[in-house]
C-alpha cells in the first residue's frame, strides 16, 4: 500500500442508487477509457448501507476512485441486514466479478467461504482477517486505537465538565478498538496534567460499556448519547455508524453545551450538517486502502498479505478541527502532534488487545 504516503483522501457525501438485497446487483461503467470495461470491481456493504456517512461510504469511495481511474465496471450490493451477506456475496460471484470487496467484520464468514470456493476471484475485506491466510483474500485492517488515543486526549482537554462519553454500535473488536484508544488517551491526559477527567460509557479494563445493539437506529444512538449527557458528559465519541449520527443530533440539540468527535471519516465533510459540534474526527483511510487493493488486481500485483493502516503510513489520524480550529488551544495542538510522534516512535505504548497485528 505504498500509495498511503499520499495521506488520507477526503471523502464527500455521495448519492447512490444501490441494489436491493437478493435482487440483481447494480452495474455501472465509469471513466478511464474502454481498456478495462470488462473488468468488474464489486463491493458488498454491511447493514449500515453505502450512505452511512462513515464506514461503508468511505470504503465505497475507494471503489469508485479505482473504477474511475482504471475504467472498470462497478457492481455493488447493499445489505439491509446481517442475513443478506451470504446472498449478496453470492450475487457478486454470479455476476462474474474480478475482485470483490467486503465492507466490515460482520461479512467475515461469508467472505471467507466465498474466497475459498472461488479461487479464481480476488477478494479484499475491510476490518477482518481470516484465522488462516487465504491465497485470494487480502485483509485491510486499521490501528484506530492510535488516533483514538489522540481523540481521547483532545476530548479531555476540551471538556469543561470533567466528563466525556463514548458508546458503540455492537461490541466487536473493530468498534471497541476506538473505545479502548479513547479511554487510554483520556487516562494519559489525566496523568500528564494531574487531572481526573472521567470516561463514561466504556471501561477498557473490564471491556464493558454502552452499545446500541446495531449500527442503523439513530433514535437509539440519540437516546444513548443523551444518557451520557445527562450524566455530565460534554464531549461524545460515538462509534456506531448511522446510529452514531443520533449522538451528533443529541450534541447539536444541546445548543453549544455538548460537542463530539466523529469516526471513520472527516465528519465535517461526510456529515456537514453536524460540523458545528465536531471538534475533530478519527479518520480511517479505507478509501485509499480499497482503491489500492482493487488497482493491484487490475495491475496483476495482488497479494494476500495483510495491510494495516497506522499513523506512520497515513492509514489513520485526526481530521482538521474545522470550526473548532480557533477554539482548540495552541498548546493542545502541539501536544497532539507530540503524541503522534511518540506513538510512531514507540515511546507511547497503546495497550488495547484488539489492535491488529501483522500476519
Amino acid at each position: 500500500m505504498k500509495n498511503y504516503v499520499r495521506g488520507l483522501a477526503i471523502v464527500g457525501a455521495v448519492t447512490l442508487a444501490v441494489a436491493a438485497c437478493g435482487s440483481k446487483p447494480t452495474e455501472d461503467t465509469a471513466g478511464g477509457g474502454d481498456a478495462n470495461k470488462d473488468f468488474k470491481a464489486c463491493m458488498v456493504s454491511d447493514s449500515g448501507g453505502f450512505d452511512d456517512k462513515s464506514f461503508n461510504q468511505t470504503s465505497y469511495a475507494g471503489l469508485q476512485s479505482a473504477v474511475k481511474e482504471k475504467g472498470l465496471t462497478e457492481v455493488k450490493a447493499e445489505s439491509k441486514s446481517d442475513n443478506d451477506y451470504p446472498t449478496n456475496m453470492n450475487a457478486m460471484v454470479q455476476a462474474k466479478c474480478n475482485v470483490i470487496v467486503a465492507v466490515g467484520f460482520k461479512l467475515e464468514d461469508a467472505t471467507d467461504k466465498a474466497a475459498q470456493a472461488n479461487p479464481d476471484i480476488k477478494f479484499a475485506i475491510v476490518d477482518s482477517a481470516p484465522a488462516k491466510p487465504i491465497a485470494n483474500l487480502k485483509p485491510l485492517a486499521f490501528n484506530t486505537a492510535q488516533s483514538s488515543f489522540q481523540a481521547g486526549y483532545l476530548a479531555a482537554a476540551m471538556s469543561k465538565t470533567g466528563k466525556v462519553g463514548t458508546y458503540g454500535g455492537i461490541k466487536i473488536p473493530t468498534v471497541t478498538i476506538f473505545m479502548d484508544g479513547f479511554a487510554e488517551g483520556v487516562r494519559y491526559y489525566n496523568k500528564q496534567k494531574s487531572k481526573n477527567v472521567q470516561v463514561l460509557g466504556w471501561d477498557d479494563a473490564k471491556q464493558a460499556g454502552l452499545f446500541t445493539g446495531d449500527f442503523e437506529d439513530k433514535a437509539k444512538g440519540q437516546n444513548t448519547a443523551q444518557n451520557l449527557i445527562t450524566q455530565g458528559a460534554d464531549v461524545i465519541f460515538p462509534v456506531a455508524g448511522p446510529s452514531g449520527l443520533g449522538g451528533l443530533q443529541a450534541a447539536k440539540a444541546s445548543n453549544g453545551k455538548v460537542n463530539a468527535i466523529w469516526v471513520d471519516t472527516d465528519g465535517c465533510v461526510s456529515a456537514a450538517e453536524y460540523c458545528s459540534v465536531l471538534i475533530s474526527s478519527v479518520e480511517k483511510g479505507m478509501d485509499v486502502a480499497v482503491h489500492d487493493a482493487v488497482v493491484s488486481v487490475v495491475d496483476n500485483k495482488f497479494d494476500n498479505s495483510q495491510f494495516i493502516g497506522t499513523m506512520e503510513n497515513g492509514g489513520t489520524g485526526l481530521a482538521p478541527f474545522h470550526e473548532f480550529d480557533s477554539k482548540v488551544p495552541a498548546d493542545v495542538k502541539s501536544e497532539l502532534e507530540q503524541i503522534k510522534a511518540d506513538i510512531i516512535s514507540g515511546k507511547i505504548t497503546i495497550e488495547s488487545k484488539v489492535q491488529p497485528k501483522a500476519s
